[in-house]
């Protein structure tokens, strides 16, 4: 870990969907560098995340953002230290990626000049600046994904919320991510949801596995591999993931 101070912390935290326990009494902190949150389809992660990000609301439990809660004259505060990459995020597609991170800075409240810098800055780290003036519309799924993410770089954040970043990747701008992610995690807290464990596994400090809402592991990734079984079948990562959660076919 990058430093000893907490970002974020959850006790109890819990969220409903109707009768359903999308996240189910939650206690987790959260410190800088990287932390993966796996699990199938329909364990919660992307309610956890919407959470952490201030989109939902916890419907019981304490949430504590950069030593605050995240509500009332606090709430603009902790977003501003925020950046978050939806799993299906989306803007107008006539906006070319330079004034749809424009747009953002706006939204922001930067200064012109800031939110010139923290262009700059995102289109280096996302390797988008050769597009700058595409639209987002005509863009093929992976670099509408790494406009995605530059939008959230953009808030210098720090806690760095991803949920499911490498979607639309190919092999190769998945290892530029990771690259990305062990620069920017030296300082900041990252969180990372992901179907794909190698994605995280030699990246992450802390991986957290959600199962039916609830965190059923929270530890290191060798702490992970200490779970599983000796089946020869899967890498030894996947065997104690798949022992937490019942041999679940989707990750």
């Amino acid at each position: 870990m990058a430093n000893s101070i907490a970002v974020c912390s959850m006790a109890g935290v819990g969220y409903d969907y109707g009768h359903h326990r999308a996240v189910d009494e939650c206690d987790l902190t959260i410190y800088p560098g990287v932390t993966g949150l796996l699990g199938r389809n329909g364990a919660g992660k992307s309610t956890l995340l919407r959470l952490l990000a201030t989109v939902t609301n916890p419907a019981r439990g304490k949430l504590v953002l950069f030593g605050s809660e995240p509500a009332g004259s606090q709430l603009t505060r902790v977003r501003a230290r925020l950046g978050y990459l939806p799993q299906n995020a989306s803007w107008s597609p006539r906006l070319t990626i330079r004034e749809f991170l424009e747009l953002m800075g706006w939204m922001r409240h930067l200064s012109r000049s800031e939110s010139s810098r923290r262009i700059s800055r995102a289109f280096d780290r996302t390797a988008l600046g050769g597009l700058a003036e595409r639209e987002l519309g005509s863009l093929s799924g992976g670099e509408h994904r790494r406009a995605m993410l530059a939008q959230a770089l953009l808030a210098d954040p720090g806690l760095l919320i991803l949920d499911e970043p490498t979607a639309g990747l190919d092999p190769h701008q998945r290892h530029e991510l990771r690259l990305l992610l062990r620069e920017v995690a030296a300082d900041t807290a990252v969180v990372v949801s992901t179907h794909l464990l190698e994605d995280v596994s030699t990246v992450a400090d802390k991986l957290v596995v959600l199962d039916h809402g609830r965190i059923v592991f929270s530890g290191t990734p060798d702490s992970l591999v200490g779970q599983g079984s000796q089946d020869t079948s899967v890498t030894a990562m996947e065997a104690g993931f798949l022992r937490l959660t019942d041999g679940g076919a989707d990750l």
